[in-house]
């Protein structure tokens, strides 16, 4: 180390240290003690690597994705047995190219779990207890019987702030206004919630159609996404859109973006505080629907259709349970249940001592019911409805797009042969998507 930087290991200078050292005979087969010296020293910083390697849950995470693809496609062959007694159930048919995707997925659940984002013992029981708490008060106040009803009508924003900006070929709005969302007063967690003062802003990408024709797409992003208008914008294909006459807004999720307050996109609405994911989602909700009455109000919108990707996708499901006249509703590989999500990628240490602490138990799914699409009637009529999934998403998973297919009366469905992020490759997916724009958006001519 250097007395200037005693925080900082120096490289030693190997060549000059062998060229300088004296031969020791005490030393095995006289080799120089300096040079036994040096390769200490440059093995020390390498064998302090592997060990925070071998700690790092997503080393196991890595090394454990092929034997889970093995058990998955397993599984899925057992169930496709019954798709001839049950006509609920999708086949699965396992293919090369199927269980490269699973891979895929499950070594990007692996690289998730960073160890800053692993929670301690301490943090169990904490979160236990407002889980206990906010059940109580939801049980009290009827929103468990009636859980739309935590849910108010939001208004107009009436303080939009409007800049223009451009990224190499793409022109869009960015859009801001104050959110106006809070925890009720009475809920716990509303204090930690209000003190990520970044997300009190609602930021969206708009891309306006050439001509007013009065047909929007609001689309919903997934997590870790919303940082880039120009990115956001492209992944939901903004400029075809707009030669077709459609505007499009993706608005910004609670803490991602400009939003966020931690140091990963979104890792505030990922945590065992499932109070504070709850909380997230209502936000986005009540956002999502704000966005919606601005198109509205100051768009000449009269035709609005909702798109939503994987966590864009619960989304998406919500503010079809909650608003009024949307042309359609696309729920795209969606997730529509949270506890059951973090059930599943928890590590084992962190699962049992969640079970242990009734962090992931019913407590849990009681909350949840208020962001819960399975828990209200979609107001979208059923022949509106559309549904795409990934046979091999081993993220969102087949079977919680399933469940939503279910409740919603099954309504169109994309099953494709892929994972969750193969659904931009799917052309099926994408001729789900174009299919409802065109019918339900696309200005007369």
């Amino acid at each position: 180390m250097t007395s200037g930087d005693p925080g900082r290991h120096q490289a030693p200078d190997l060549d000059a240290a062998v060229a300088s050292a004296t031969v020791d005979p005490g030393n095995l087969g006289g080799f120089p003690r300096r040079a036994w010296q040096v390769l200490g020293a440059t093995a020390s910083p390498l064998v302090g690597v592997a060990t925070r390697c071998a700690r790092d849950p997503r080393t196991a995470g890595v090394l454990g994705a092929g034997p889970r693809v093995a058990t998955f496609l397993a599984r899925s062959h057992r169930r496709s047995a019954g798709a001839g007694t049950d006509d609920s159930v999708v086949p699965v048919r396992p293919t090369p190219l199927l269980a490269l995707q699973a891979l895929v997925d499950e070594v990007l659940i692996a690289l998730f779990h960073h160890p800053d984002l692993v929670p301690g013992p301490g943090d169990f029981a904490p979160a236990a207890a407002d889980l206990r708490h906010t059940r109580d008060l939801f049980f009290a106040k009827g929103w468990l019987e009636r859980p739309e009803r935590y849910h108010r009508d939001p208004p107009v924003p009436d303080d939009v702030a409007v800049t223009r900006e451009r990224t190499l070929d793409l022109t869009y709005d960015h859009l801001t206004f104050a959110s106006g969302w809070e925890p009720d007063p009475a809920e716990v967690g509303r204090e930690r919630w209000l003190a990520h003062e970044a997300n009190s802003a609602v930021h969206a990408w708009v891309s306006s159609p050439p001509a007013d024709g009065g047909s929007w797409l609001v689309c919903v992003h997934g997590f870790g996404m919303g940082s880039s208008g120009f990115m956001d914008l492209r992944a939901f294909r903004a400029p075809q859109l707009r030669r077709q006459g459609i505007g499009v807004v993706v608005p910004v999720l609670p803490l991602h973006g400009p939003r966020a307050s931690g140091r990963v996109r979104g890792e505030d609405l990922m945590t065992i505080d499932l109070v504070d994911s709850m909380h997230g989602v209502a936000q986005a909700v009540w956002d999502v629907r704000r966005v919606v009455a601005w198109l509205r109000a100051t768009r000449g919108a009269t035709r609005v259709g909702l798109l939503g990707y994987s966590f864009g996708g619960l989304v998406a499901s919500l503010v079809a349970s909650l608003e009024d006249d949307l042309a359609f509703v696309v729920a795209g590989i969606p997730v529509v249940d949270l506890p059951e999500l973090f059930r599943r990628h928890s590590r084992p240490h962190t699962a049992r001592l969640a079970e242990a602490s009734g962090v992931l138990g019913p407590v849990a799914d009681d909350v949840h019911r208020v962001v819960s699409p399975l828990a209200m009637t979609c107001r979208v009529p059923r022949g509106h409805r559309y549904i795409f999934a990934g046979l091999a998403d081993r993220m969102s998973t087949f079977g919680q797009a399933r469940r939503l297919w279910l409740h919603w009366d099954r309504p169109e469905l994309v099953a494709y042969a892929g994972g969750h992020v193969g659904f931009f490759w799917s052309k099926d997916a994408r001729r789900m998507v174009d299919e409802a724009v065109t019918r339900w958006l696309v200005p007369s001519r």
